[in-house]
């Protein structure tokens, strides 16, 4: 059963608010409708537990197609989050129907659903839950190697059963970063944009040493060698008696 709408509406006085959101105040059911009808509206009674009850103007099929959304939304969330795979196995269950179910395992988390894995003993099996605990501890490090799941409730014995949940991994957030995306990044010095050195006094000093002293311009000439500091030919027998006889 719907809301009432317009002369369905039979209370004494209303709250009325406008289709914009607006107050119009409390006044009688029939004033409202009068005032809904001129602008080519309805008037409907959202709020009957209200003193006094509330009722709005706006188009009556609109308000359904939006009251229709909403449940549905309501549904499916609640039906997605009372969604839960069920999975059945037995202390002995060998190693190939033991990966063919942790295959679907996967399978089912990493569609978004949970999975409740049920170990089911019987008679004599009840004094060896060391296999059920081996299965389940398999199952769960498949799970976690392929990255799909995590355990959501550990493993726990409840009459002949022993139960474990498992629930689907929510993708990681990104990692925040002190530098935004957008910050240009600082420049980084290199030495071939510097200059190349004209002389070789920047030479040096661009690359941290002392030029020489010989590189250094000298005002001053070089100071000719004395005559005395040659070395002179020593001067033969023969060639000494010819510069004596010259000489007389």
């Amino acid at each position: 059963m719907g809301p009432r709408v317009n002369d369905r509406i039979r209370v004494r006085e209303v709250r009325v608010v406008d289709e914009v959101g607006g107050q119009l105040g409390v006044m009688a059911p029939r004033d409202a409708v009068e005032i809904a009808r001129s602008r080519g509206l309805d008037l409907i009674e959202v709020a009957p537990n209200a003193n006094p009850p509330v009722c709005r103007i706006m188009d009556y099929g609109k308000f359904k197609y939006e009251q229709g959304k909403r449940e549905r939304e309501a549904a499916k969330k609640q039906r997605q989050a009372a969604e839960i795979k069920g999975m059945t196995l037995r202390p002995g269950t060998d190693d190939h129907d033991l990966d063919f179910k942790i295959k679907n395992i996967i399978k089912f988390l990493g569609e978004g659903d949970k999975v409740k894995v049920t170990v089911r003993f019987k008679s004599r099996e009840m004094s060896h839950p060391e296999f059920a605990y081996a299965a389940l501890n398999k199952i769960t490090e498949a799970t976690n190697a392929s990255g799909v799941g995590t355990v959501e409730r550990h493993p726990i014995m409840e009459g002949r059963q022993m139960i474990m949940v498992l629930a689907p991994v929510r993708e990681a957030a990104p990692k925040k970063t002190d530098k935004p995306a957008g910050a240009p990044a600082a420049p980084k010095a290199d030495k071939a944009d510097k200059p190349a050195p004209t002389t070789p006094t920047e030479a040096g000093s661009s690359n941290g040493e002392t030029p020489a002293a010989s590189e250094a311009p000298s005002p001053v000439a070089e100071a000719p060698v004395p005559a005395t500091a040659a070395a002179e030919p020593v001067a033969e027998p023969q060639q000494v008696a010819e510069a004596s006889a010259a000489a007389a």
